[in-house]
């Protein structure tokens, strides 16, 4: 543990990932204390205020205050990026665990079934399936998460494959150990390191592609104080009011540079050829 925390902290790049991650996730968990303003109610009195001591990060086209919605926005985008990669990892793990380990006509039809989604762009089958189930924050998370599980599929089975005909696999085999006690015992605890760093990379990822597809309408509907939504509604008020859309498209900037920091600085922590 302590060889871990001093190679994090002897990266300034990891480090800076981890800052923002935790500002991110101190800010999803204390909103109610932190945001000055309710992320919903309407004054429009105060519609389009420039930013000032009031109103942090101004107002909106209705006089709701941009900061405290971005600080609850908080609370949707990574309620998002952690549902579908929690959703879409242990698919796409237990599948590719079992294409490499079993092999043959499994590990043919289980392949061929994940080609199939990775010959469609994520996005573009995230939209349709977002856009035949409806707009929601629900269904975007659904979308998602359908089209992410192919990659952790990959991984993992390569994974498994090189480590399949190790000695301690072979030695449980002469023990009698089950193919599914070998499997979930042995095959994938020591083959999801990688799938579990791109997992770390995958969240910022996620919140981006959930931000795009809200910014299209397909994601969270008014007057959720998600990012791309605030980022959609400030289209017509762009040239009056600057920092409608600036403020929310910093906040999704730094979040998915946040996790890529940091996930990358993992993958150089605990990957074995990086040390």
């Amino acid at each position: 543990m302590v060889e871990l925390a001093r190679r994090i902290f002897s990266s300034p790049l990891t480090v800076l990932g981890l800052f923002i991650v935790l500002v991110i996730v101190i800010s999803a968990a204390f909103a109610p204390l932190i945001a000055t303003h309710s992320p919903t109610e309407v004054d429009l009195l105060s519609k389009l205020e420039a930013p000032s001591a009031e109103h942090y990060f101004g107002t909106d086209e209705v006089g709701r205050d941009i900061f405290s919605r971005i600080i609850y926005g908080t609370r949707i985008s990574l309620r998002i990026g952690l549902l579908v990669v929690l959703i879409a990892f242990p698919i796409g793990t237990i599948l590719g665990a079992i294409a490499g380990y079993a092999g043959g006509r499994i590990d043919q039809v289980i392949m061929r079934i994940t080609d199939v989604f990775l010959s469609f762009p994520g996005i573009i089958l995230a939209m349709s399936i977002a856009a035949a189930l409806g707009p929601s924050i629900e269904n975007v998370m659904l979308a998602l998460a359908a089209t992410w599980w192919p990659w952790y599929t990959r991984i993992v089975r390569s994974s498994v494959l090189s480590i399949k005909h190790s000695e301690f696999i072979e030695a449980s085999r002469a023990l009698g150990a089950n193919p599914f006690r070998i499997l979930f015992k042995e095959v994938i605890p020591n083959s999801i390191a990688p799938a579990t760093i791109q997992a770390s990379l995958d969240l910022g990822f996620v919140i981006l592609s959930a931000a795009g597809l809200s910014f299209i309408g397909l994601g969270a509907q008014p007057p959720s104080p998600e990012w791309g939504a605030m980022l959609s509604n400030s289209r017509e008020i762009l040239r009056e009011a600057w920092w409608a859309a600036t403020f929310p498209g910093l906040a999704i900037l730094l979040t998915v540079l946040g996790f890529n920091l940091l996930g990358d600085g993992l993958n150089d922590i605990l990957d074995p050829k990086q040390r």
